[in-house]
This record gives C-alpha cells, sequence and structure tokens, in this order.
C-alpha cells in the first residue's frame, strides 16, 4: 500500500465525522491530537506527539486544548457509535454485539486526579507490590463478526471512571461499575438499529447489571455471560398451582422446583450433543447439554437457557447463559469466545497507544486522553474495513519473518501511516488555515 493520498483521505473523511461535536478550532486540535496520536512512534504524552509532528510552537495550544477546550465526551462517544453504525453495522444474526469489561491502568503518583488504591494480585514477581495506585476503567466495545471461521474485531465506543466511595475526589458522585455497565450499553441500544446483546464476564452476571438490561423500557437488551458456579436454577412454574385438583391456598410460589447448578450440569437431563464453531482463533468441535430454566439473577419471570459446553482443547466445562432464546450452541459458544477480542484490544491499547504512558494530572486531560487513545483504535479499525473494499486483502502483505501471517493488527495499520509520517504532518500544520469541513450526511 503505497498510495499515501487515498490513505490520508480515507482519515480525513473519518475525522470529518467528529465536526458537528467541536468549534471550528476545537476540531482542528481534536483532528490534530488524533493523529499525532496514531503517527507518534514514542511516547503517546502531548509534549512527544508535537514534537514527532514538527509542531513543538503549538505545544501549549495543545495542553491548553486537553484542559480546558469545549470538548464533550458524550457527544464524541455518540459521534463514534453513529460512524461504525454507518460504516460498518456489527450484526450477528438479528442483534448488535457489544462488550463489556473493566481494566485498571496503573499510575505512580497519589497525586493524580481519579486514581484509587487497588490490590494488584495479577503479578507473580514478589518484587511488584501488592497495593498499586491506578484508574479503574470501565469499557464498553462492539463486536463485529469476521465471517466463517474468521476471527472477530473489537471497537471501542465508550468509557467511564470508576472511582471508589472511600477515595472520591472532591464533588464527584460514587457510581458502581454495573450502574456504569447498563449506562453504556443503554446509550449504545438507542444509537443502534438492532437490538443490543450484551456480552460479558461473570463479574457483571449480577442482578444490578442483568435486570436493567432486561426490563429496558425503550427496548430490551439481551445478555450473554457466565453463570456462577453455584448459580441458582430453577423450573418454570407451573401456570396454575393446584393441590389436587383444586387451587392452591396461600401465597403462590415464585420458583419452580429447584435444577443441579452449573458445576453440577453432569446431573443435567438430556444427552450430550455435538457441533462445532469458531472459538479462540480455530475451528473447534464440542459437546454441549443445554436446558431451559429461570436463574436467580434474571428473575422468576424471565426465561433464560443455560449451555454447557466441553469444547476442543480445554479441560475445564464451559457454563453459558443466555436469554437470547433463538441463538444456537454453536452462535452462543462464537459469541462468548469474541469477548476474548475485547482482551486483545486492551494489551494493544497498553502496548501500541499509550495507555499506561500518560502524563495527565487533572480530571479534564485524564478523562479525554484515554477517550482519544480509545477512538484512534476504533478510526484504524474502520480505516482498515475502508482499504479492504478498495485494494482487497492484499494491501498489507505478511512480513518475511511471518509468511502464514493473516490478520492484520494496530501495529501494521500504525505502520502504514508512519511510511507517510513527514507528509502527514506537513498537512497537519496546515490545517489551522484550512476551514472547517461541513459534517457528514
Amino acid at each position: 500500500m503505497e498510495d499515501g493520498k487515498q490513505l490520508w483521505s480515507i482519515w480525513q473523511r473519518l475525522l470529518a465525522c467528529f465536526t458537528g461535536v467541536f468549534t471550528r478550532p476545537g476540531w482542528v486540535r481534536f483532528a490534530q491530537w488524533l493523529s499525532g496520536m496514531v503517527l507518534c512512534p514514542e511516547e503517546h504524552t502531548i509534549t512527544q506527539e508535537v514534537t514527532s509532528l514538527g509542531m513543538t510552537e503549538q505545544w501549549r495550544n495543545f495542553e491548553h486544548f486537553a484542559e480546558y477546550g469545549a470538548f464533550n465526551q458524550r457527544a464524541v462517544e455518540q459521534a463514534t457509535m453513529n460512524i461504525i453504525e454507518r460504516e460498518h453495522p456489527c450484526r450477528f444474526g438479528r442483534y448488535h454485539p457489544a462488550a463489556v469489561d473493566d481494566t485498571k491502568e496503573l499510575r505512580a503518583s497519589p497525586h493524580v486526579w481519579g486514581t484509587c488504591t487497588f490490590k494488584h494480585v495479577s503479578s507473580r514477581n514478589p518484587k511488584h507490590p501488592k497495593l498499586v495506585m491506578a484508574h479503574n476503567w470501565v469499557i464498553m466495545g462492539d463486536l463485529a463478526p469476521g465471517g466463517k471461521d474468521q476471527p472477530w474485531t473489537y471497537l471501542p465506543t465508550a468509557s467511564r471512571l470508576y472511582l471508589r466511595a472511600a477515595q472520591l475526589p472532591p464533588g464527584e458522585m460514587f457510581r458502581t461499575k454495573n450502574d456504569m455497565a447498563v449506562e453504556m450499553l443503554r446509550q449504545s441500544n438507542a444509537s443502534s438499529a438492532a437490538p443490543v446483546l450484551g456480552i460479558f464476564d461473570g463479574g457483571y452476571a449480577r442482578a444490578n447489571v442483568v435486570q436493567p438490561c432486561l426490563h429496558d423500557t425503550s427496548r430490551r437488551i439481551e445478555v450473554l455471560t457466565r453463570p456462577r458456579s453455584d448459580a441458582r436454577l430453577y423450573q418454570p412454574l407451573p401456570s396454575q398451582q393446584t393441590t389436587r385438583g383444586k387451587p392452591k391456598r396461600g401465597r403462590p410460589r415464585k420458583w419452580g422446583q429447584r435444577l443441579p447448578a452449573p458445576r453440577d450440569c453432569r446431573r443435567w437431563k438430556g444427552v450430550w450433543r455435538k457441533g462445532r464453531a469458531y472459538a479462540y482463533g480455530q475451528p473447534r468441535r464440542f459437546r454441549y447439554k443445554v436446558m431451559d430454566c429461570r436463574w436467580s439473577v434474571s428473575g422468576p419471570d424471565m426465561p433464560v437457557r443455560i449451555f454447557a459446553f466441553k469444547v476442543e482443547g480445554y479441560q475445564e466445562t464451559w457454563c453459558i447463559i443466555t436469554s437470547a432464546l433463538d441463538l444456537s450452541a454453536a452462535q452462543v459458544l462464537e459469541a462468548y469466545a469474541a469477548r476474548f477480542r475485547q482482551e486483545d484490544a486492551i494489551r494493544d491499547h497498553k502496548q501500541r497507544l499509550g495507555m499506561e504512558e500518560v502524563r495527565a494530572w487533572t480530571k479534564a486531560p485524564v478523562l479525554r486522553t484515554f477517550q482519544v487513545q480509545l477512538l484512534s483504535m476504533t478510526l484504524l479499525r474502520l480505516m482498515q474495513w475502508e482499504l479492504d473494499k478498495c485494494w482487497g486483502n492484499g494491501w498489507c502483505s505478511p512480513p518475511p519473518w511471518n509468511p502464514h501471517k493473516t490478520r492484520v493488527s494496530i501495529l501494521d495499520l500504525r505502520r502504514l501511516l508512519w511510511k507517510h509520517r513527514e507528509e502527514y504532518s506537513q498537512f497537519l500544520q496546515e490545517m489551522d488555515e484550512v476551514k472547517k469541513p461541513k459534517p457528514a450526511a
């Protein structure tokens, strides 16, 4: 891919979708900041970005925009969702799959706005501290299926910063992670033409997440998650309770007969069936059991379906529960396995886009820098699909050391832009004289 002019025109068209969110000077600074985030090969700080673009004289303007500029974060999130819905709508059956998870961004100083103390148990190094200062982000993004036996793609769309109740900064209101997850799922559901299928791990399989989604007044949000191993499952309650042919007296029952928990799935009625699905990078055979029931988390009146999977290459049994009753076993397994693409994106966010290299100290730069980093990943993926339409799958040739590579990474997309960094830097320097384009229809 050597046509730098066409590449830059695609990038400019994506940036022009945010013209309705900013003023003219604000849009110029936003476009320069976002482009510098992608073109900067070193630490992703504002200082390094303006230096790599040759705009050191504009350093103070960038810092002023990050701190005081008119930057409506909710409007930027809404514009991002609208772009995805227009450019590459994510559909899985009749659903719009969206994944929710949280991650920590380590910060060394307790004086950074919004940092809280958390137990750091993921590292096995005994020298690492067990109590760290960090930002805890709740992230939501769309999952785009890749076709038959092809990997899915994750597109981050929204984020919220979780603050512990005991360490709230002055003037902030405490909100739980579950409340933030429900808010973002509802925001995605309102902007999508298809009902949202919320996919999340067992940490969010709680009543204050599942029930608000299933009882959303505007349009129901379906859920797909892993229940606890001791989750309480029940048979559907008969429509009329009688005793020897006469109506039963007293308070009516809410739940039917108790069923074996997910960890005792071998006791479920029915036989093990066979199937095949694309999961974790390759097609895999699996065996499964399925059972229609009621779940204590979703409520006695909400029918759900639970699956027990024995997947090729894994010893443990997977139990996945969903309220989307029209999904097959292979679709349920594939959709939940696709949630791991969000974990891959968080890794790229940290290693490729400078998530833990931020030097912001106050509220506005902390929130805005994280959002710009997420947005840069989304626009890079949208640019990838646009290149596929224009040039086919051959625009990104595999490297000599990995001739069998078929998947385009974030680093590949950034390297593609790096080839034309000098001319793109010149375009960005001249943007102050360019008129603001009209918003996309």
